[in-house]
Protein backbone atom coordinates (compact mmCIF):
# COMPACT_ATOMS: atom_id res chain seq x y z
CA UNK A 1 0.00 0.00 0.00
CA UNK A 2 1.12 3.58 -1.08
CA UNK A 3 2.00 5.70 1.75
CA UNK A 4 0.25 9.61 1.45
CA UNK A 5 2.46 12.47 0.08
CA UNK A 6 3.52 14.02 2.82
CA UNK A 7 2.43 17.96 2.87
CA UNK A 8 4.95 20.93 3.11
CA UNK A 9 4.57 23.69 6.00
CA UNK A 10 5.64 26.73 5.79
CA UNK A 11 5.95 29.36 8.64
CA UNK A 12 7.57 32.32 9.10
CA UNK A 13 10.84 32.10 11.37
CA UNK A 14 12.38 35.62 12.79
CA UNK A 15 10.85 37.05 9.55
CA UNK A 16 12.20 33.90 7.09
CA UNK A 17 10.02 31.33 5.24
CA UNK A 18 10.94 28.33 6.37
CA UNK A 19 9.39 25.17 5.33
CA UNK A 20 9.76 21.68 6.13
CA UNK A 21 8.38 17.90 6.35
CA UNK A 22 7.34 16.84 9.45
CA UNK A 23 8.60 14.15 10.82
CA UNK A 24 7.73 14.37 13.93
CA UNK A 25 6.86 17.11 16.33
CA UNK A 26 10.83 17.93 16.75
CA UNK A 27 12.01 16.47 13.40
CA UNK A 28 11.68 17.98 10.26
CA UNK A 29 13.04 17.46 6.94
CA UNK A 30 13.78 21.08 5.25
CA UNK A 31 14.71 20.92 1.46
CA UNK A 32 18.10 22.80 1.27
CA UNK A 33 19.26 22.18 5.04
CA UNK A 34 21.41 19.86 5.76
CA UNK A 35 21.32 17.74 2.42
CA UNK A 36 17.67 17.16 2.93
CA UNK A 37 18.50 14.76 5.84
CA UNK A 38 16.51 15.37 9.21
CA UNK A 39 17.09 17.93 11.28
CA UNK A 40 15.75 19.27 15.19
CA UNK A 41 13.06 21.91 13.61
CA UNK A 42 13.98 25.27 13.62
CA UNK A 43 17.72 24.62 14.04
CA UNK A 44 20.64 23.03 11.46
CA UNK A 45 21.47 20.61 13.62
CA UNK A 46 21.75 17.00 11.93
CA UNK A 47 19.66 13.99 13.82
CA UNK A 48 22.22 11.28 13.20
CA UNK A 49 25.04 14.13 14.76
CA UNK A 50 23.15 14.42 17.84
CA UNK A 51 22.22 10.14 17.59
CA UNK A 52 26.12 9.37 17.32
CA UNK A 53 26.81 11.38 20.51
CA UNK A 54 24.09 9.32 22.42
CA UNK A 55 25.74 6.91 21.30
CA UNK A 56 29.16 7.59 22.61
CA UNK A 57 28.19 7.66 25.92
CA UNK A 58 26.87 11.15 26.10
CA UNK A 59 23.79 11.71 28.25
CA UNK A 60 20.28 12.32 26.01
CA UNK A 61 20.15 15.68 28.80
CA UNK A 62 24.16 16.48 27.60
CA UNK A 63 23.01 16.63 24.14
CA UNK A 64 20.18 18.28 24.49
CA UNK A 65 21.64 21.12 26.55
CA UNK A 66 24.73 21.49 24.08
CA UNK A 67 22.21 21.93 21.51
CA UNK A 68 19.95 24.43 23.44
CA UNK A 69 16.91 21.68 22.34
CA UNK A 70 14.14 20.02 24.34
CA UNK A 71 15.04 16.93 26.03
CA UNK A 72 11.97 15.39 24.52
CA UNK A 73 13.46 16.39 20.87
CA UNK A 74 16.25 14.02 21.55
CA UNK A 75 14.34 11.36 22.77
CA UNK A 76 12.07 11.56 20.40
CA UNK A 77 15.11 11.03 17.20
CA UNK A 78 15.86 7.67 19.47
CA UNK A 79 12.54 6.59 19.57
CA UNK A 80 11.98 7.31 15.64
CA UNK A 81 15.91 5.55 15.20
CA UNK A 82 14.45 2.24 17.24
CA UNK A 83 11.60 2.30 15.01
CA UNK A 84 13.10 2.64 11.95
CA UNK A 85 15.82 -0.35 13.24
CA UNK A 86 12.65 -2.43 13.84
CA UNK A 87 11.33 -1.69 10.46
CA UNK A 88 14.79 -2.76 8.56
CA UNK A 89 14.94 -5.63 10.79
CA UNK A 90 11.59 -7.14 9.92
CA UNK A 91 12.77 -6.22 6.28
CA UNK A 92 15.47 -8.48 6.84
CA UNK A 93 13.89 -11.46 8.38
CA UNK A 94 11.04 -11.46 5.28
CA UNK A 95 14.42 -11.66 2.76
CA UNK A 96 15.89 -14.32 4.64
CA UNK A 97 13.13 -16.30 5.00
Amino acid sequence: MKKPARKIVCELVGGEPYEYYAVSRHIVVAPGICGGRPTFKYTRIDVRHALRLVASGRAVEQVAQGYQIPVEAVQEALSLAAKAFDQHSKEMSRELA
